[in-house]
């Protein structure tokens, strides 16, 4: 790269999402300036304290905060949970879910169920039919 152009560069929530963090809980020089590519695989490679200690306690952004409850970010937004929560708290609810949790766990794990049922009926269709399976993104 010549020096007369610029390393291409994200807004700060962009590479929070990438890093799978909470921006509001960043440091405010991470949420100040913009990051650059190379910033943000130095970060990946050798991440500073603050991105550690974010990363085991949270808080955490609602993608992750589902993931670790078992359920779907619609289903944090059923039970009106709109705070990112942290390590302790995900823990507490975990270990004495309340009845919305159970819900929520319950209909995600049927979906999945769902999921897993009607795929191993479409190939099972296939298999049938002799059809090729599909070529999805390959120019098809």
């Amino acid at each position: 790269m010549s020096p007369d152009q610029k390393s291409q560069t994200m807004k700060p929530l962009t590479a929070a999402n990438k890093l799978g963090i909470y921006l509001p809980a960043t440091p405010e020089e991470f949420r100040a300036n913009p990051i650059s590519r190379a910033q943000l695989d130095e970060l990946r490679a050798d991440p500073p304290q603050w991105l550690i200690e974010l990363r085991a306690n949270g808080p955490f952004p609602r993608d992750i905060t589902a993931r670790k409850l078992g359920i779907t970010n619609s289903g944090l937004s059923r039970a009106e949970v709109s705070d990112a929560l942290t390590a302790t708290e995900i823990a507490a609810l975990l270990a004495d879910p309340p009845e919305w949790l159970e819900r929520e766990r319950e209909n995600a794990a049927n979906v999945r169920k769902e999921e897993a049922r009607v795929k191993a009926q479409r190939e099972e269709r296939r298999a049938a039919s002799n059809r090729p399976a599909r070529h999805r993104g390959e120019g098809w």
